[in-house]
């Protein structure tokens, strides 16, 4: 079955042309299903921040530019990394739990994910929405993966981590490439690899910079294609 279109959002996003300089939209509204398709439909995508109340996080909505994206044809493969990526067996949504979790911990530099956000994309999970690129070992250990959010041709990425032991190492590299190859397997041009940010450990492996404007032009494109046969039923 396709994925299942929940109730629709109650809130009125602002549109992703109203973000400050940091690429901050707006406070508020809620993690339920509707919400989270509405806002990744619009250019938006969630990220809670430490709050001024009782220290409690609040759901804050950005809206970056530029934003970071891994161009399809872009991908950046060293010859260690090849090397890696023979290590490791590469899967799709069958730890999506662990995965979350793992990029959850809060013990990891960094940590932005709360119990709640880990809820809300347990259910868009649950409703065939996101999704989990797993890389295992050869004697069946959860090395890395990453989780995001496939609409059409878009794949909204969210988070990825790899174990802190010499078995995980590049284990999340391996499951970026990994993921630029599902969504580019059928050819069918303009499908879209959204990562928010393009963080100097991203740029290592072809994430590149694209004004708001371009990223939203490109991101009407990518919502008119079908899902990748990697995410679809």
């Amino acid at each position: 079955m396709p994925p299942v279109e929940p109730l629709p959002t109650r809130w009125a996003l602002p549109p992703a042309g109203h973000a400050d300089g940091d690429g901050l939209v707006g406070f508020g509204a809620d993690l339920e299903p509707g919400t989270l398709l509405a806002a990744y439909r619009s250019g938006l995508f969630p990220m809670p921040v430490p709050g001024l109340r009782h220290g409690e996080p609040e759901l804050a909505w950005w809206s970056p530019d530029p934003r970071g994206v891994l161009p399809l044809t872009g991908v950046h493969v060293s010859h260690s990394l090849r090397r890696a990526r023979r290590r490791f067996d590469i899967r799709v949504d069958t730890a999506f739990v662990g995965i979350v979790e793992a990029c959850a911990d809060p013990n990891r530099p960094g940590a932005w994910i709360t119990p709640a956000v880990v809820g809300a994309y347990l259910e868009l999970h649950r409703l065939g929405w996101a999704h989990s690129v797993e890389a295992w070992t050869s004697d069946n250990r959860l090395a890395g993966g990453l989780y995001g959010v496939a609409i059409g041709g878009l794949f909204a990425g969210e988070s990825m981590f790899h174990a802190r032991a010499p078995w995980g190492r590049d284990a999340s590299k391996v499951a970026l490439v990994a993921l630029a190859e599902l969504v580019s397997a059928d050819g069918r041009a303009g499908r879209l690899i959204d990562v928010q940010w393009a963080t100097p450990h991203l740029r290592t492996l072809g994430v590149v910079d694209v004004p708001r404007v371009e990223y939203l032009a490109r991101l009407r494109s990518a919502l008119s294609l079908p899902l990748p046969a990697a995410f679809s039923p």
